[in-house]
Parts: C-alpha cells; structure tokens; sequence
C-alpha cells in the first residue's frame, strides 16, 4: 500500500458512490448509504449541515424552492471520473457529478465524499460538493 492508500476506482467504495446516485429520489435507499451522524457542506447550503435529518431539511427547502421556480428535476444524476484511496477501514472518494436536463444545459458538482466500513458496508461520514463553474467534457 503506498502512502496514499490503495487504489480502489473499480471497487467497493466506487461501486458504493454509483449506487447511491441510482438510488436519488428514493430517500429511504439514498440514506441507507449516510452514516447517521454525517456532516455535509453543499454548495446552496450557507453551514455545514449535521446528520441525515438536517440533511431532509435542506431537502425540503430544495423541493419548494423547485416548486416556486416551476423547475423540472434533472432526468438523471451520475457520478464521473471518479478516484478512490483506501486505508483499511477509511476511504476518501474525489469524483465529478454531472445532473443532466433534457431542455438545458448540465449541470457538474465537485464532490469529495469520505467513508468508513461499517458492517461490512461503506457508509458516507462526509460529503463535500460545489457547483463547478464550468460544465465537464
């Protein structure tokens, strides 16, 4: 292992990452990959947001700002580009979020997610994503 960790694009925690953005829309199967306690710095949200339950509350806030603007969600959310190190029970994953709208223009996050095995699951204990300025290629 080097001083980085272990090289992990293809595996677990990868596959962890995928699966969650399949799972946006149903909050149930989204959350079963946060941990409870799980901190979140987002780029419309002016603090750091603590657990799942502030987590709904930006959620909700989201849902009715969408609702005045009279904006559609996107058709679908994926994850791109993305690179994982391990260390034993911790991983760090980097990745590029691309929200794709079929009447305009995509949408791309930075987003840097840490994790630790649990229960023989990898389960987010930080999430970190802004905006991208620039649309990814």
């Amino acid at each position: 292992m080097s001083e980085r960790g272990r090289a992990d694009h293809d595996g677990a925690v990868a596959e962890t990452i995928r699966s969650l953005y399949r799972a946006l829309g149903d909050r149930a199967a989204f959350d079963a990959h946060l941990a409870s306690d799980i901190t979140i710095w987002e780029s419309d949200a002016p603090d750091l947001i603590d657990g799942v339950s502030g987590l709904d509350a930006l959620r909700d806030e989201r849902a009715g700002r969408a609702r005045a603007a009279d904006s559609a969600a996107p058709a679908w959310v994926a994850p791109e580009d993305i690179r994982v190190d391990r260390w034993d029970d911790a991983a760090v994953a980097r990745f590029v979020l691309r929200a794709h709208y079929p009447d305009r223009e995509d949408e791309t996050f930075r987003v840097t997610d840490v994790l630790t095995a649990v229960g023989g699951r990898w389960l987010i204990v930080h999430h970190h994503a802004e905006r991208h300025p620039h649309p990814h290629p």
